[in-house]
């Protein structure tokens, strides 16, 4: 034992100075961080928490720095969505789950759309997130795949859910999408409708989603005793130009596929024009399967077969968990939810006729 430490008061402060934020902290049995967010009025801290920090101060005669408070991180009413895909379809229907969740909270969404490669992109989401003093973050994937980017919401003690196809995280800060479950459903479908020659458009490397889109295909096929061909396989990058440039390779194999399944559904219509343009009839020549089941699935022709994904759904899922403490709950008692991806059967995929 220290000198110091023999003149600590039982209620952990030294006689004769100004109680500190640390003084406070030590007695209530809580970080630092706690206490301060208690003096902000965070609502992310449990209501028996901060009435034990709030006992503790008054009992310490603790007043806050109002400099410092004036200086310190505190947030609006604001909720970010820092995404980097490609699709304005996915981007617009997670925007609308997201404001169905914020609707009547009193918060708003405030959108940061970002290039992952870009060598700030790091960089610009701290000032974003600064700046805006956030109340919570969104994150789609692939921004949501990004440990860089979760180093630097924790270190400004900022709440994020992250969406993503596979869980990266602590089950509060997760929403799961299952992506290789779909992926697997659109292969067997192929398969059990006698294709043998399929081709596959994924997204962009740099998405997790699209290497679990993948191997779940893979997977299934085989399941099936069957193998995908890597010369009918082309890297995508979920949009349509992308999608356009992928089927005119795999098009112009000899032999061509006879059904393609493509990563996301804004890459399938452009295997619809690229068909079209080659006098090719959706299904009679070519079978198509998307992924994502966007409102364009139901609006081309023929129907696009796609595995549904419900976007707009895990918006307002991912919003409401990060709403959670707001009502009193706790992200971390919730569990984990998980989005169990289907496939929607429509008009583009038939039984292959040789």
């Amino acid at each position: 034992m220290t000198d110091d430490d023999a003149t600590v008061a039982p209620t952990g402060h030294r006689p004769g100075k100004r109680p500190t934020i640390n003084d406070v902290a030590r007695v209530a049995g809580v970080s630092k961080k706690t206490v301060s967010r208690v003096i902000n009025q965070s609502p992310f801290v449990r209501e028996e928490t901060r009435i034990r920090v709030t006992s503790v101060i008054a009992d310490l005669g603790f007043t806050p720095d109002l400099q410092a408070r004036g200086l310190a991180f505190r947030r609006s009413f604001l909720v970010g969505m820092i995404y980097d895909n490609p699709s304005p379809n996915y981007v617009v229907n997670m925007q609308q789950g997201v404001l169905d969740a914020l609707r009547g909270s009193g918060l708003e969404l405030v959108v940061h759309p970002c290039l992952r490669t870009a060598p700030t992109v790091v960089a610009d989401i701290r000032t974003f997130v600064e700046r805006q003093k956030l109340f919570g973050v969104i994150l789609p994937p692939s921004m949501s795949e990004d440990e860089r980017v979760i180093a630097v919401l924790r270190d400004l003690d900022c709440p994020y859910v992250r969406i993503a196809s596979v869980s990266l995280d602590a089950a509060g800060s997760m929403l799961v999408t299952n992506d290789h479950l779909g992926a697997a459903e659109a292969g067997r479908h192929l398969a059990d409708l006698g294709h043998r020659r399929i081709g596959f458009i994924s997204g962009p490397a740099l998405f997790r989603s699209s290497a679990e889109r993948g191997g779940g295909f893979r997977r299934a096929l085989a399941e099936r005793g069957l193998t995908l061909d890597e010369r009918y396989v082309a890297e995508g990058a979920y949009t349509f130009e992308s999608g356009v440039d992928a089927a005119r390779v795999l098009l112009a194999l000899d032999p061509r596929p006879t059904a393609i399944f493509t990563g996301n559904d804004e890459m399938a219509l452009g295997v619809f024009k690229v068909a079209r343009d080659l006098g090719l009839e959706i299904p009679r020549d070519l079978s198509v399967v998307g992924y994502d089941d966007l409102p364009m699935a139901s609006r081309v022709w023929p129907n696009l077969t796609s595995v549904r994904l419900p976007i707009r759904d895990m918006g307002r899922m991912a919003a409401e968990r990060l709403l959670a403490p707001m009502r009193g709950l706790d992200p971390a008692d919730l569990g984990q939810p998980e989005v169990l991806p289907s496939l929607v059967v429509r008009d583009s995929a038939t039984a292959f006729k040789a």
